[in-house]
């Protein structure tokens, strides 16, 4: 899938830390869109990972932030919500003033990297997995104190891997990990229980998932594609007294829309737990 590139242009340099999966997506993206690797460094402290970083794609490694040129006017934190802060201690006194710092870290809130980080500006960011395949969905919030160029860099970056939304509102950040981080994992949960109910009713593995995997697809490119909303894709395709209708009933005698609601307010409760925590 080509990735999108219809956005302000790239800073002109970036240096990630932690280089893991969504890292590399993003990395790919940049070079893939015209980025100098020269101006990408990664920091990573694993060997194997950092150094299929710098074979791959020919951007500067470095293992620790100590032995990091820091030299790029944006960062890119994509390490584990429990180690931010010990790595932005480190970071603190390299950066700059107004250094730009994007987090895609769960959880962590502008109020946590504003206390580590006190003089960067700094944008939260919340792509999902689907970003590995250039077709991700990413939630960004930045405070009224990062001007309009740091957040069209920010957005720049992450639209490598798809399409960016800008919340105005940073307690709704919990509502995007909610629905879009955790929302492909809610899709693979369906997609492993039809497979399960297609081998239940005979048809073998290969055939069961051949169907299911097309017919999600091919639904998100309705979806995506049409013009109409979900509601109006699901009564065209709802037959009076025919078997969707039967399915539907069934799914809504189980509670199927209460129990997404619940599952999605899990979610963004655990998110806002995660945030306590940080």
């Amino acid at each position: 899938m080509s990735r999108a590139h219809d956005t302000p242009a790239f800073p002109s340099g970036i240096a990630f830390i932690g280089g893991g999966n969504m890292a590399r997506s993003l990395i790919a993206g940049l070079v893939e869109g015209g980025m100098d690797p020269a101006a990408i460094e990664v920091v990573e402290p694993q060997a194997a990972p950092r150094e299929a970083l710098r074979s791959t794609y020919g951007v500067r490694v470095a293992a620790t932030v100590a032995e990091a040129a820091l030299g790029a006017d944006a960062l890119l934190l994509a390490v584990k919500p429990q180690v931010m802060a010990a790595v932005c201690a480190d970071l603190a006194p390299r950066l700059g003033p107004g250094t730009l710092a994007v987090s895609i870290a769960a959880g962590v809130t502008t109020a946590h990297l504003r206390g580590w980080l006190p003089q960067a500006a700094l944008v939260r960011a919340m792509p999902n997995t689907p970003a590995l395949l250039g077709a991700g969905m990413t939630g960004l919030y930045a405070g009224a104190d990062v001007d309009h160029g740091r957040r069209q860099a920010a957005q720049a970056i992450l639209a490598t891997a798809g399409q960016t939304r800008w919340i105005d509102d940073e307690t709704l950040m919990d509502a995007v990990t909610a629905v879009s981080g955790s929302g492909p994992a809610y899709v693979f949960a369906l997609a492993e229980a039809m497979e399960a109910a297609a081998r239940t009713q005979g048809l073998d593995a290969e055939a069961a998932r051949q169907m299911v995997v097309q017919t999600v697809l091919g639904a998100a490119r309705m979806l995506a594609e049409s013009g109409q909303s979900a509601g109006a894709l699901r009564e065209a395709v709802t037959s009076p007294n025919g078997t969707t209708q039967a399915a539907l009933e069934t799914l809504a005698a189980g509670g199927f829309q209460a129990l997404v609601g619940t599952a999605v307010a899990a979610a963004a409760q655990r998110g806002r737990e995660l945030a306590q925590n940080a």
